[in-house]
């Protein structure tokens, strides 16, 4: 299933990762102390990239250490800040 860049970039941010622009739009997870984690993620800024597709959203998922199922529900938002960083921090991630 194919979702908006737009929907994954805020959907992110809402969860605790903060954004730094170069040539892609890198985003860092913070914890909810505000330290940087290891946790990281980009999309492109190309506009034929307005749409990420399933291979792109499974490599994401992967660099955010969950799993595919588990990415959208942190895009739906059905996932929380505090369960996400939960989830990392059992696996040993933070």
């Amino acid at each position: 299933m194919s979702m908006k860049r737009e929907d994954v970039e805020g959907a992110l941010l809402r969860k605790g990762f903060k954004k730094s622009n170069t040539d892609h739009s890198y985003f860092h997870f913070y914890d909810r102390s505000g330290k940087k984690t290891i946790v990281n993620t980009k999309t492109s800024f190309g506009s034929k990239y307005k749409t990420l597709g399933p291979p792109l959203i499974s490599k994401m998922a992967k660099q955010c250490k969950l799993t595919k199922p588990l990415f959208h529900e942190l895009v739906e938002c059905t996932l929380s800040h505090e369960s996400y960083e939960e989830i990392l921090e059992s696996a040993g991630h933070i």
